[in-house]
């Protein structure tokens, strides 16, 4: 068993050697961070249980799932929509015939704040970095052929999430599936679209009231649907830091949990409909860190200030 004794004597080779090789590229002094850490960087008096963690485990610093991804891979899915309902149908039906294992839908901008295709202000922008959705008939075209019993769909889509979560249903219905069936997320993160993105249509207050209705009516007739995708990702492509990604993020869905609550919805009945879409930088390490401050931040507030008691209520899903 190597003490710690045995482990400062291999560090200390370890810097000799280290010294030489900087001689000819010194280190930017400017850096704090080590270039190796050991056990040695820890208090002996760490608590791996209380300031760690398994994974699975709360506050599921490791990941919220106990076996992660070795268990069930994630959900594949190729964010897809262009042009008329008809042509990403069919680019659908080719993208699950190839592999894929979910529907990600991307709306055109006319769509994403609630215009029709003639309207004048839609010129130039129908069909545009994704599909337009202007009426029920549209949405039933855009699914025709594939059963939402089957896949689960992801919705990019905010200001008017409550309308096409409506169509989606309806849709569905027509095919004989019930809405307990449908499994899928709509981003439904108003909040962001304020502060990163801009294709909100209400004022905040309408706004928020939507959502919190979402919020009600996923958790008592469609349990499997995720009714948010809190947004930490725009904020961050709009120019935010790490920490500040999550900080924003973090207190957006603070914002709609306290609205929630306060329409006399209870915190374990919908907490477990919300998701999160995050960053996933290049700088490797700082973004492991961040996940697993976040997961390990989140899940604390969850309990001791919202008194969440069920797991996926506490769990920080990606």
């Amino acid at each position: 068993m190597t003490t710690r004794e045995d482990l400062q004597l291999s560090l200390d080779v370890y810097d000799a050697k280290v010294a030489k090789a900087i001689a000819k590229f010194p280190e930017r002094q400017h850096l704090s961070e080590k270039r190796l850490y050991t056990p040695l960087d820890i208090d002996e008096k760490f608590d791996y249980n209380s300031k760690l963690g398994f994974p699975g485990q709360y506050p599921f610093t490791r990941g919220v799932q106990p076996t992660m991804y070795r268990g069930r891979l994630w959900t594949m899915r190729a964010y897809a929509g262009f042009a008329t309902a008809e042509e990403t149908n069919a680019r659908y039906k080719y993208l699950l015939q190839a592999g894929q294992t979910g529907l990600s839908v991307a709306m055109d901008l006319p769509t994403q704040i609630g215009l029709d295709s003639d309207a004048p202000l839609s010129e130039g922008e129908v069909g545009k970095v994704g599909v337009a959705i202007d009426s029920l008939a549209d949405m039933e075209k855009l699914f025709e052929g594939i059963p939402l019993d089957k896949v689960s769909t992801s919705m990019t889509i905010n200001g008017p999430a409550a309308v096409l979560l409506a169509m989606y249903v309806a849709v569905a219905e027509k095919q004989g599936v019930k809405p307990e069936q449908l499994k899928g997320t709509i981003q439904n993160d108003i909040l962001k679209e304020y502060i990163a993105r801009g294709t909100y249509i209400f004022p905040p207050r309408p706004s928020m009231r939507l959502i919190t209705d979402t919020f009600a009516y996923c958790s008592q007739n469609i349990p499997k649907w995720n009714t948010i995708s809190v947004g930490a990702y725009h904020i961050r492509e709009a120019g935010a830091s790490e920490v500040q990604e999550i900080a924003f993020a973090f207190a957006n869905a603070m914002a709609y949990i306290d609205a929630a609550i306060k329409a006399g919805q209870k915190v374990d009945d919908f907490a477990p409909g919300i998701s999160w879409i995050f960053t996933a930088g290049l700088n490797f390490f700082s973004e492991i860190a961040k996940f697993r401050a976040a997961r390990r931040l989140w899940a604390r507030i969850m309990k001791e200030r919202y008194g969440a008691t069920v797991p996926k209520a506490q769990m920080l899903r990606v």
